[in-house]
């Protein structure tokens, strides 16, 4: 049974059963398959229900589906949370479970420390997680976010981090915001969807080696 705890590693874009093995065996908290077409790590709901991931929990990122859409690739590809990228508003996350979501937020669309906290109030009673992503929109672009603009930022959910994280800057990410969890993709990448193992071992190794507190 998954249990939320500091420090949580998510390890987004998986395409293969390699990368999704390695992320088993370096005992990482969530894993992350992307439905959004648009996306070079675009997944097919087979697919993904194809590749085994024990002990990890699942995550979609959906961007244009309607909530009925998000339901049922959830159901067949044996998802247990939904990532929403798309700006989708608090009765979707309803419609999709209120701790099945991870909501997505991008700091650049505010001026102000407390426009996105009020937005995160807003959302504290239809999700589970939260993420704060670079740019202004979708995701996967590599870019990074102004880590330091998040220092001090009222978490009122478990709250990720995401935007190329890797091991050139995972330390300053950490040290910067003090997230309750990192989310790695682009950063982790020999390629579009294809994990370099040795990057992504050198960010669990930054991270504590075992990074789950005792």
């Amino acid at each position: 049974m998954f249990e939320e705890k500091d420090a949580l590693i998510k390890v987004c874009g998986i395409t293969r059963q390699q990368d999704a093995d390695l992320c088993v065996e370096l005992d990482v908290d969530l894993i992350g398959f992307v439905f959004h077409p648009e996306s070079p790590r675009c997944m097919s709901i087979e697919a993904v229900a194809a590749i085994e991931t024990p002990g990890l929990m699942r995550v979609g990122v959906f961007v244009d589906h309607t909530a009925d859409e998000v339901r049922r690739t959830m159901q067949f590809a044996k998802l247990d949370v939904a990532q929403l990228h798309g700006g989708q508003d608090e009765e979707f996350c309803r419609r999709v479970g209120k701790k099945r979501v991870i909501k997505v937020f991008w700091p650049e669309q505010y001026e102000t420390k407390a426009g996105l906290e009020a937005d995160m109030e807003r959302f504290a009673h239809c999700s589970r997680f939260m993420l704060f992503d670079a740019g202004k929109s979708g995701g996967g672009s590599g870019a990074t976010l102004d880590w330091s603009w998040l220092a001090g930022i009222r978490g009122v959910k478990t709250w990720f981090v995401a935007g190329g994280l890797g091991p050139d800057n995972l330390g300053q990410a950490i040290r910067s915001c003090n997230p309750c969890g990192v989310d790695l993709n682009s950063g982790v990448e020999s390629a579009p969807g294809i994990k370099d193992e040795e990057r992504l071992r050198a960010c669990v190794r930054i991270l504590g080696g075992d990074h789950r507190p005792m």
